[in-house]
């Protein structure tokens, strides 16, 4: 009779735990919801960006320099690494 009596204990002790879990687990998730509700509501809005121009300035001449020397050095590694 011991031993059933020791499982019961158990499995309500075990019950006990879910429930305090879950019920805490619900608990952050609903607080962390209604922060993220209220800051939603109170923060400012993102700055737009002051220029009407979403283009990309041009590139250097240095850029273009780089550009030719890594396809120079790319084209003389494949060369030299071909199967």
């Amino acid at each position: 009779m011991q031993d059933i009596e020791l499982l019961h204990e158990g499995l309500a002790l075990m019950g006990l735990g879910m429930g305090f879990v879950f019920v805490f687990l619900t608990v952050l998730v609903i607080t962390t919801t209604l922060m993220s509700l209220t800051l939603r509501r109170f923060a400012p809005e993102p700055a737009k960006p002051a220029s009407g121009s979403t283009r990309p300035p041009a590139p250097r001449q240095e850029d273009e320099e780089l550009m030719v020397v890594i396809g120079a050095a790319l084209h003389r590694y494949r060369q030299r690494h071909r199967r």
